[in-house]
């Protein structure tokens, strides 16, 4: 399993990991599908997707703190609440698009404390050597989740192009439940926190965030983390959208956005095999190159069959890169700051996920949905760049 977790807990945090991001890969398309019900701007999708990540952003680092004082399942459980409520509050009054706006808000803010929580479980318990694998699992379940959420929007939706917003709260709602219900079955005890570099040793938790951007190659690894992270929530608000221009129905969109996340899981359950055999470097400029490709040619007019084998790709190539950039910060972060490390890491890719759809969000208004993807597609492959000389192997 996971480091020394025992069976139960293990199963319980991977479990937790699916289902938070089941609940947010099946409410922010519904909040997307609302906000066409209203009759919003093109460039307002772009600032719903970007209030997912406006409050977090404020929140990011010093939640990091957080996991020590409360420990990850307390922070999971307050993160599990927060969730509830947002889709409850989306339920009884998402019916404007101010109140979509702070629904989605609460969303990412009870999403970064899970998330926080759950990484700080494996970075605590994962041995440097396994750190790929550990990631891999964490995230692969977090892929489940994904793929979960929007297969829920298809069995919702039928054949309708715009699918019953109100029932798909209200299934979210009912998830959330389960997931804060969940968070009771992870241990509160981290057996290796005694270990040097676990969270919560004091030896080197005098660090700040400064100390950290120096340490070589990590600025450059935060910016890759943000901008792959961005282009996930892009696809999620602005495929519905693309299908919406071409006439596809809901559940189509829906099995389009699982095929993405099916195919994250696959890479993500053999990334520690291929990080052994590649290398950490030359997987990440693979992962890179493969959603370049991907993104620029989801941005062309294809028979549907094509794109759900553009999908596929993408998910690939995107479910490469997030474990990888979560590994090598725990694996180089001093003594004492792995979950600050990974909270700044958070921190950059609420920045990515608000300044990246609100800029790439404008280009919708001109060039529509497809023109978001070939942005995109510049941006992820604008970050090849960044990669020059950075070594993700030690």
């Amino acid at each position: 399993m996971i480091g020394e977790l025992g069976r139960r807990s293990a199963t319980a945090l991977l479990t937790h990991s699916a289902l938070i991001q089941a609940v947010t890969f099946l409410v922010r398309p519904a909040a997307t599908y609302r906000a066409l019900e209203l009759d919003v701007p093109g460039f307002a999708l772009g600032l719903l997707a970007a209030s997912y990540a406006v409050f977090p952003l404020l929140l990011a680092v010093p939640t990091g703190g957080l996991v020590d004082r409360l420990g990850e399942r307390r922070l999971m459980a307050i993160g599990s609440a927060v969730v509830l409520a947002s889709s409850i509050f989306l339920l009884l009054w998402g019916s404007s698009i101010v109140t979509l706006v702070i629904g989605t808000a609460l969303l990412g803010a009870g999403q970064l404390a899970c998330v926080v929580g759950q990484q700080a479980v494996v970075a605590n318990n994962a041995v440097s050597s396994r750190m790929d694998s550990a990631f891999g699992y964490l995230t692969f379940a977090a892929s489940l989740g994904q793929a979960l959420g929007p297969l829920a929007i298809s069995l919702v939706g039928g054949a309708s192009v715009r699918p019953d917003t109100q029932a798909i709260f209200f299934l979210s709602a009912c998830m959330s439940l389960v997931l804060f219900v969940t968070t009771f079955g992870v241990s509160g005890r981290v057996s290796s926190r005694k270990r040097k570099g676990a969270v919560g040793d004091g030896a080197g938790g005098k660090g700040g965030v400064v100390s950290l951007l120096k340490t070589p190659g990590v600025a450059r690894a935060l910016a890759t983390s943000a901008t792959v992270l961005a282009v996930v929530d892009l696809t999620m608000v602005y495929l519905p959208a693309l299908g919406a221009e071409r006439g596809l129905t809901a559940a189509t969109v829906g099995l389009m956005l699982t095929t993405r996340a099916v195919f994250s899981m696959v890479s993500r359950l053999v990334l520690g095999q291929m990080s052994r055999r590649l290398g950490r470097m030359r997987l990440m400029v693979f992962s890179l190159a493969l959603s370049t490709v991907a993104l620029s040619a989801a941005a062309i007019p294809m028979p549907v069959w094509l794109l759900f084998v553009v999908m596929a790709v993408l998910g690939l190539g995107l479910g490469i890169g997030q474990p990888l950039t979560m590994s090598w910060l725990s694996a180089q972060a001093p003594a004492g700051q792995r979950g600050r490390a990974l909270a700044l890491r958070l921190a950059g890719n609420r920045v990515g996920q608000v300044v990246l759809p609100s800029a790439i969000g404008v280009v919708a208004a001109g060039l529509g949905a497809g023109g978001v993807f070939l942005a995109s597609a510049v941006v992820v492959g604008g970050t090849l760049l960044l990669l020059r000389g950075v070594r993700l192997d030690d």
